[in-house]
């Protein structure tokens, strides 16, 4: 028998069928422990799967039912699928991933919440004007209706959060079939998903589960008829003028202050920074103030330093974990890009700004850049760990050195700031007050809603 016979398996998965492949690579933990066998999929078996999905597509076109997504998240959160149960899970995606544990556990709950909006929010971003299906037009009657772009939607999905997977329930809850190339480092989370959506009872042609490469992923885009692409600047610079392809990428989300430095605008920005580990794109990783930047700096890293650096699947925990090389390449590319900006945690760090935890990994430690101007290019730099940008900003600056903002929280008495950020198309998500930037609730957009992406209205009429 194989030593990695012994492992946790993440099979490839085909139309609901899972299989063997004769290419397996291992999932190792951050700290080089073997966790899973992953069984890959060579680019041909890409093709060959959105292929079959396609053919499959005709019996999608109603939603789905939503007891099947309801009954898939509480699956998902108490059965043991792939092998493994709920607290196997969550030590194996923490030590995989880098994450703290408890992010693993509390995505349990939150996807009990977001299977069972997911059919409930694709219904409700439905224009109120058009009809959901053939079935509502009338005799003489022309009709808008709620239509699909395609049949089969690629999803390249990441490794920074479980909870970034449950985006693409919404697709699935419009009818589109999925093809899954997991992300390298978390193909757990998707693993279990699709798991527990088959075991609820959805059509197993819905739902496909293919691990592999770039070339991998490369080849699902090119064949599907949509694709879902989770990415960093390369991916966007690569698809942003592909309308086939949904871009998921950095988030760049800020804050901005103005006025006081009280209690409630410190609390606002760490939360806002270090929430899951400050891996979420809707964490902050700039704050613009026209306070005194380097009071609201050293204030920020008081409270954000003495964060806890521990194994990810220590009760502890509370920042990312790499493998120690490559922790140190994190924080000196960081350091290579900081333009005069000032690191004022680092003087908190008597052995260094990377934590070495003794077992071949280590944690990032919160950064926070003091920055001397407002157009300083930190705003645009999103690290993978709790990394914030402080810049200073006056009134007169306007609001274009914020960019690119996927959600923006504006601490101010002004109201007409909130207002003016709504009018910037580049600023996806607004909060007025001390909200964190990664608040969101059950039907608001993330970045536009996904289904206006994945659907359009067209006209349908009958004698």
């Amino acid at each position: 028998m194989s030593p990695n016979d012994s492992l946790a398996q993440i099979p490839v998965i085909r139309a609901g069928r899972p299989a063997r492949s004769a290419s397996t690579s291992v999932l190792a933990g951050v700290d080089g422990t073997p966790l899973a066998t992953v069984h890959q999929a060579p680019p041909l078996l890409g093709r060959l799967t959105v292929a079959g999905a396609r053919d499959a597509a005709e019996s999608a076109d109603t939603l789905l039912d939503p007891a099947i997504f309801r009954r898939a998240g509480e699956l998902f959160a108490t059965a043991e699928l792939n092998g493994l149960g709920p607290k196997e899970y969550c030590d194996l995606q923490s030590r995989a991933a880098g994450v703290p544990i408890t992010v693993a556990r509390h995505s349990l709950d939150d996807m009990v919440h977001n299977f069972a909006n997911a059919a409930p929010r694709a219904a409700a971003e439905r224009p109120a004007g058009a009809a959901p299906g053939a079935e509502a037009c009338g005799p003489g009657e022309v009709l808008p209706l709620w239509t699909r772009r395609g049949d089969v939607l690629a999803v390249v999905a990441p490794s920074n959060n479980p909870g970034t997977h449950t985006q693409w329930l919404v697709a699935l809850a419009c009818g589109y079939r999925l093809v899954i190339r997991p992300g390298s480092r978390d193909p757990l989370t998707p693993a279990r998903m699709v798991a527990a959506l088959l075991e609820a009872g959805i059509e197993p042609s819905a739902l496909s589960l293919l691990p592999g490469g770039h070339e991998l992923g490369d080849a699902l885009v090119e064949a599907a008829d949509l694709s879902m692409v989770f990415g960093g600047d390369q991916a966007a610079r690569r698809y942003a003028h592909d309308r086939r392809v949904i871009l998921r990428g950095p988030g760049r989300s800020k804050l901005l202050h103005s006025g006081e430095l009280t209690e409630a605008v410190l609390d606002t920005v760490v939360a806002s920074a270090t929430h899951d580990a400050g891996l979420r794109c809707t964490c902050a990783t700039a704050v613009f103030t026209d306070s005194d930047p380097r009071e609201l700096a050293e204030a920020l890293a008081d409270r954000m330093a003495p964060l806890t650096a521990a194994p990810p699947q220590s009760d502890r925990a509370q920042l990312p974990v790499l493998p120690t090389a490559e922790a140190h390449a994190m924080r000196g590319s960081l350091a290579a890009r900081l333009a005069g900006a000032e690191d004022v945690a680092a003087a908190r760090y008597p052995d260094g700004p990377v934590a070495e935890l003794g077992d071949g990994s280590a944690a990032l430690r919160p950064a926070v850049l003091l920055c001397d101007r407002v157009d300083h290019p930190g705003s645009r730099i999103e690290m993978p760990f709790p990394c914030l940008w402080v810049l200073p900003w006056r009134r007169s600056d306007g609001l274009a050195p914020l960019g690119e903002t996927l959600a923006l929280t504006v601490l101010a008495d002004d109201p007409a700031l909130a207002r003016e950020a709504l009018r910037r198309p580049a600023i996806r998500k607004v909060l007025a007050g001390p909200v964190p930037t990664w608040a969101a609730g059950d039907t608001s957009p993330h970045d536009g809603f996904l289904s206006h992406e994945l659907m359009e209205a067209r006209a349908y009429g009958t004698s």
